[in-house]
């Protein structure tokens, strides 16, 4: 915990500088509201690979800036976390750029911006942001669903984040479509990981509303796993016990993959880039790459 009493909190801010986050793991991304003092007090021992602290739509317009000085007193109090800390601004034009600026002297990994539309958008957010700290976008009008390829215009924008039910509102659809089955949601998925994956984002999937739904949000879980997703947003603990688990290492795929490393580069050796291997059969340079890749992401 980072306040051993939450009834006499500091009227100042620290000066505590959390360290960057020591893993590169992503499999979860938690939303916390920063309204909630003890769920910001646990920042520092959640199991979630990432946090969030939402700024934007769960905050009323009057309680955007308590939320904001929130935020800064507990980072600036907190010593040390596992996760990789995110601060979810509110657009630009509505806030957001003066959350960015006032929020750049506190440590934390990461800003997400909301509804970003354009290229402009993108280069404005770097623009205000410290160097050290990465930027991510909340995927959700249909400008960035249709142009989310051309928007990575610097590598400090490393993540999207798809806002689902707000795209679907964007593009005239409704919410109601989300459903595991129906291809509308299937199409939306792919095209947002092929384009993200394409210039080197790296997405993440959907917040799955019904928190106590954990058997439908497992379904979810397994199906985007199979399409390749690694990432899935999260609703609190519940949830990211399950992404986590669905989306860590597996075990089988990385036994395969250290196989096939050893085996192509032994043979690689002796000129030989393509041969029969009695346990996993015909291997070549595409096979020894998709091992490669395996191995990089179970690190």
């Amino acid at each position: 915990m980072i306040f051993e009493n939450l009834d006499n909190l500091p009227k100042t801010y620290g000066t505590k500088k959390t360290k960057p986050s020591p893993h590169r793991h992503r499999r979860s991304n938690m939303m916390l509201n920063p309204l909630q003092f003890k769920h910001l007090n646990r920042m520092d021992e959640s199991d979630a690979d990432m946090i969030t602290l939402n700024l934007e739509d769960a905050i009323a317009p009057k309680r955007k800036k308590e939320a904001l000085h929130n935020i800064a007193l507990f980072l600036s109090h907190m010593e040390e976390s596992k996760s990789f800390i995110i601060v979810r601004v509110n657009p630009l034009d509505k806030g957001g750029a003066e959350e960015i600026t006032f929020l750049n002297d506190f440590a934390f990994d990461a800003v997400r911006v909301a509804k970003i539309k354009n290229q402009t958008e993108v280069a404005q957010a770097l623009t205000l942001l410290s160097s050290e700290k990465e930027l991510h976008i909340s995927l959700e009008t249909k400008e960035a669903f249709e142009d989310l390829s051309s928007l990575r215009i610097d590598t400090r924008l490393t993540t999207a984040n798809l806002g689902i039910l707000d795209l679907l509102t964007s593009l005239g659809l409704p919410q109601s479509i989300v459903t595991e089955e129906n291809p509308t949601i299937d199409y939306i998925l792919s095209k947002f990981l092929v384009d993200a994956k394409t210039v080197g984002i790296h997405p993440i999937s959907f917040m799955f509303q019904e928190y106590n739904d954990t058997g439908t949000f497992r379904k979810w879980c397994q199906k985007e796993k199979q399409m390749g997703f690694n990432s899935k947003a999260c609703m609190g603990p519940k949830q990211v016990a399950i992404a986590n688990e669905i989306f860590g290492i597996d075990t089988l795929a990385l036994t395969r993959a250290k196989h096939i490393k050893k085996r192509f580069e032994e043979e690689a050796a002796q000129d030989n880039n393509g041969f029969m291997d009695e346990q996993y059969g015909f291997i070549d340079e595409p096979i020894y790459r998709d091992a490669l890749l395996v191995l990089k992401e179970q690190k």
